[in-house]
């Protein structure tokens, strides 16, 4: 009970030590806390109430000469470029918790995270837009690796000759494809300033990839893949928006084709009820569903047989077949 009290403490720790840069800096070289205080640029007991904090959380850890270097957490973090992104990207979640009650009382387009999301609605950008989604493409890219390695290795993407991935941002699961199965033709359908951005950015990877613009609500699909990806998509959006990408994908597919469905499920409670549940809140559309909510949404949609995909990691992604 006190853990999960304490939990929102817990976190802003973490947060304080990712934003000062304190896991590469003490992963280089082990520090004191007068030395820890200097960089940091923090008073001497502030930089100590931190790293003794951040200590008892494994994120640091004592070494001899009272120094200190990267605990057990911190090394996990460190490694883990996109968890990084995400807990910095967390700023604005965290303004929005700041009175959950009032944030559950109505959902709005007043929050922190919407206000961070409000271009996804739109087809035709400004130069700060653009800026905005640049920024957000990088963090996509930094924590699809994980998911995508997950994802790749519960399904056989050789057996298939062409996937378009719908939603994709900026390619990054796609590259991932291209290095399990380099032969296989590949699609990107994303808003045309993340296809431009796509484009740009496979280009220079010299990876061959269709980019393809347009609003996956409202356009026309191409209709030549046999594969079609729906990664970390469907949870962003409401039932009704849901309901409509399944058709567009059934209907899109080469006969025999397969639709992969992935993304967090409320199968995992803890992720899907509790952090997607105020996060896509706070966003202002989406919910995690069960897997067993997503097949009966792809049964309607059409698709005749569906059958789950196991992960390596269960509580971040689950699939989903269907043919």
């Amino acid at each position: 009970m006190f853990d999960l009290c304490n939990g929102f403490v817990y976190s802003q720790v973490l947060f304080a030590c990712v934003r000062l840069n304190l896991l590469q800096t003490l992963h280089e070289k082990s520090q004191t806390i007068d030395e820890i205080a200097v960089f940091s640029n923090l008073p001497l007991e502030g930089a100590r109430r931190l790293v003794m904090a951040a200590a008892s959380l494994k994120i640091l850890e004592p070494r001899s000469g009272e120094r200190f270097g990267l605990g057990e957490a911190g090394a996990a973090i460190l490694g883990n470029p996109g968890l990084q992104g995400m807990i910095l990207h967390h700023e604005h979640f965290y303004q929005d918790l700041q009175n959950p009650v009032a944030l559950l009382s109505e959902r709005t387009n007043k929050t922190a995270l919407s206000n961070y999301w409000y271009y996804s609605a739109k087809t035709d950008h400004n130069d700060s837009e653009r800026a905005v989604m640049t920024t957000y493409s990088d963090l996509m890219s930094e924590t699809q690796t994980v998911l995508a390695d997950e994802v790749l290795r519960s399904y056989r993407f050789g057996q298939h000759q062409h996937v378009m991935d719908v939603g994709g941002g900026d390619g990054a699961f796609l590259r991932a494809v291209h290095a399990n199965a380099p032969d296989l033709k590949l699609s990107l359908l994303d808003l045309p300033t993340v296809v431009e951005l796509a484009g740009q950015r496979l280009q220079s990877d010299g990876i061959p990839v269709t980019a393809r613009a347009g609003n996956m609500f409202e356009d026309a699909w191409p209709e030549d893949a046999d594969l079609i990806t729906l990664i970390r998509v469907a949870l962003d959006h409401d039932d009704e928006k849901v309901e409509i990408l399944l058709k567009r994908a059934r209907a899109a597919l080469k006969p025999g084709g397969v639709l992969l469905l992935a993304e967090p499920m409320t199968d995992s409670p803890k992720v899907g009820f509790a952090y997607f549940g105020f996060y896509l809140w706070a966003m202002g559309s989406g919910r995690a569903r069960s897997s067993s909510e997503l097949r009966a949404m792809l049964e309607r949609a059409g698709f005749s047989e569906t059958c789950i995909l196991h992960t390596g990691l269960p509580d971040i992604i689950r699939g989903i077949r269907a043919s």
